[in-house]
């Protein structure tokens, strides 16, 4: 029996489910330890071996005190004291800066040390933040595998200076099974729904996908819903005024639901009630960017709605309905217009090639398949084999 920590500050916001179907599909033979600073939304995605600090203990009030720093050392101290408690084979850390940070621990232990990378810790952090190269330049050193969503990401990576032997693509598995496929079909003489979902973040290109739909709503009957909102972050907050703003400004604002945000239930609910899924995701100024793909994209496709997307990281990994050019460039509204008019004539066409996009999401994003080989990295990292550059990767 393997022993693996799943290493995270807090399980789990309700944008990460990616990281649950991750620990929860991990074949049997693997003994997995959730290891956390905090838990939210445990109604959704409680598992086993779930080890937080107790709210009782001096750990917790020293780490919520006013003292500099006190939080990080409270993490890493509970961290270290569940390295001893369960011994693990690996410590699997969540994001490349909660990964410096276990390395600090990890190192003094025998555990192998495995981190993924998923946008924001690639792309946004070293660029906002130079010491974070430095930082990194210590884990590429220390860890023994990095995993990331694609073959984009892990260009990223090695350009950030990690060694390409120790980088492998692994997909986010989605649970396929339970995704309902129904290939959308929709009548011209009834409105085209269009949904959007995300939270209220820059590189979302949400502006991009109303401004689009402001234009054409003069050509289509059109009806819009949004899942998602801004969060007590400064940025998202300064995001929403902005898509408030275009959705007054295109005069949109009796054609659009704006449900804040959801639960994923609720999300893939709405989702059966729409003909097309808009993500016009973006490289933010403050160089944010997807880093991988959005699982949203990966479970649209594999429900069956027409996803209009962006050449943006591996996006392109994602949808495949085997035609060239589908995705169109960042911050192109046209683009996004001709699109949507494309669809729209040829509607009588769209299952053959939905067919597609759910066959490929089934071979290369199922949550069980991708859960076995999460367990095979771990085992090969386990008997040493020396892992393949990420180039080898691409189907993996």
């Amino acid at each position: 029996m393997t022993k693996v920590i799943q290493s995270t500050t807090s399980w789990l916001p309700q944008t990460q489910t990616w990281m649950y179907n991750q620990a929860k599909h991990l074949p049997s033979k693997i003994e997995s330890h959730v290891v956390c600073s905090t838990t939210q939304n445990l109604d959704q995605f409680i598992l086993p071996n779930l080890h937080v600090i107790s709210k009782k203990s001096f750990l917790y009030l020293f780490g919520n005190s006013k003292i500099k720093g006190a939080q990080l050392l409270s993490r890493l101290f509970w961290l270290w004291k569940m390295c001893r408690k369960i011994k693990p084979d690996i410590v699997h850390s969540h994001f490349g800066f909660e990964g410096w940070l276990d390395s600090q621990v990890i190192r003094l232990t025998k555990a192998k040390h495995v981190v993924t990378f998923y946008g924001l810790d690639v792309n946004k952090v070293p660029l906002q933040n130079p010491r974070w190269l430095k930082r990194y330049a210590s884990l590429f050193r220390s860890a023994d595998l990095f995993l990331c969503e694609g073959n984009h990401m892990a260009k990223c990576l090695v350009q950030l200076g990690c060694s390409q032997q120790k980088v492998q693509v692994h997909h986010l598995g989605v649970e396929v099974d339970k995704i309902s496929y129904r290939p959308r079909r929709w009548q011209p003489e009834t409105p085209l729904r269009i949904l959007i979902s995300g939270a209220f973040k820059e590189k979302k290109g949400i502006p991009y996908a109303l401004e689009a739909i402001g234009r054409l709503q003069h050509e289509m009957q059109l009806e819009i819903t949004i899942i998602g909102d801004a969060t007590s972050e400064h940025q998202t907050q300064v995001e929403k005024e902005k898509i408030l703003k275009t959705i007054k400004d295109n005069d949109l604002t009796q054609k659009i639901r704006m449900l804040g945000f959801q639960p994923h239930t609720i999300l893939m609910e709405e989702s059966l009630k729409h003909h097309i899924f808009i993500s016009p995701s973006i490289t933010a100024i403050d160089g944010d960017t997807e880093g991988g793909a959005p699982v949203s994209i990966i479970e649209m496709v594999a429900s069956g709605i027409p996803v209009v997307s962006t050449m943006h990281c591996d996006i392109p990994e994602v949808i495949n309905y085997g035609m060239k050019d589908w995705l169109v460039a960042e911050r192109d509204v046209q683009s996004i217009i001709d699109k949507i008019k494309w669809l729209s004539n040829n509607y009588e066409n769209w299952s053959e090639w939905l067919d597609i996009g759910r066959k490929h999401i089934e071979k290369q994003y199922h949550s069980h398949s991708q859960g076995v080989k999460l367990q095979k990295c771990y085992s090969d990292l386990l008997s040493e084999a020396i892992p393949l550059p990420y180039q080898r990767y691409r189907h993996h």
